[in-house]
């Protein structure tokens, strides 16, 4: 059973940084695609970053591009999300999400496994 488990939330002001953290455990990740989505109240799920476990490659939103880094440590089964330059839009609940088919998928339905969420809040 895959289980995903986020951490490193937390509230910061505009402009500083926080890193995210996913362990994940039960599988071999190695043909895994893994994601970070995140939800605002009254908002949709909406994609953030992901990455291609076994080649590295990245993908981000337009809306965080240049600011935030997503990683995976292969010898510590984690994934990370280092954000940069908050924003008070970036304030959310943030989700790790796994994919085990291996397509990069920007919507949530594209990936099987979910984390319970960390919550993130900017303030201004």
């Amino acid at each position: 059973q895959v289980q995903l488990v986020e951490s490193g939330g937390g509230l910061v002001q505009a402009g500083g940084s926080l890193r995210l953290s996913c362990a994940a455990s039960g599988r071999t990740f190695s043909s895994y695609v893994m994601g970070w989505f995140r939800q605002a109240p009254g908002k949709e799920r909406e994609f953030v970053a992901a990455i291609r476990w076994s080649s590295g490659s990245t993908y981000y939103a337009d809306s965080v591009k240049g600011r935030f880094t997503i990683s995976r440590d292969n010898a510590k089964n984690t994934v990370s999300l280092q954000m940069n330059s908050l924003k008070p839009e970036d304030t959310a609940v943030y989700y790790c999400a796994a994919n085990p088919i291996g397509t990069v998928a920007t919507t949530p339905y594209g990936y099987q496994f979910w984390g319970q969420g960390t919550q993130v809040t900017v303030s201004s």
